[in-house]
């Protein structure tokens, strides 16, 4: 089960999508997540990426709990197509942050 909600996950895509102007709110955002919202998402992001299965959820945490050597923002930021595979991890385990994304735009 992921430990962060879906409209934290959609912030992160939203900024992601926007790194060249947004690059230093998504840092403090990753950075102000508690440990167990921060081993999700990367957990989330490597499922998208097709390093773990969608099944494989909880070893993906366990994982990115274990192998955290990086700071999680860096980590993140340095992730080519952040945004595709935050999607395809939530696609993957049958979630969605478009509703989340599209208030978040509108300013809900």
């Amino acid at each position: 089960m992921l430990e962060i909600s879906i409209t934290k996950i959609a912030h992160v895509i939203l900024m992601s999508r926007e790194l060249d102007r947004a690059e230093g709110e998504l840092r403090a955002f990753l950075e102000r997540l508690n440990e167990e919202e921060q081993t999700s998402l990367v957990a989330l992001m490597w499922i998208g990426r097709g390093a773990f299965e969608p099944e494989e959820l909880a070893e993906a945490i366990r994982t990115a709990a274990e192998e955290a050597t990086t700071p999680t923002a860096d980590y993140l930021l340095g992730t080519p197509h952040l945004s595709d595979h935050l999607e395809n991890g939530l696609d993957a385990l049958g979630l969605s942050a478009a509703d989340e994304e599209d208030d978040l735009i509108r300013g809900g």
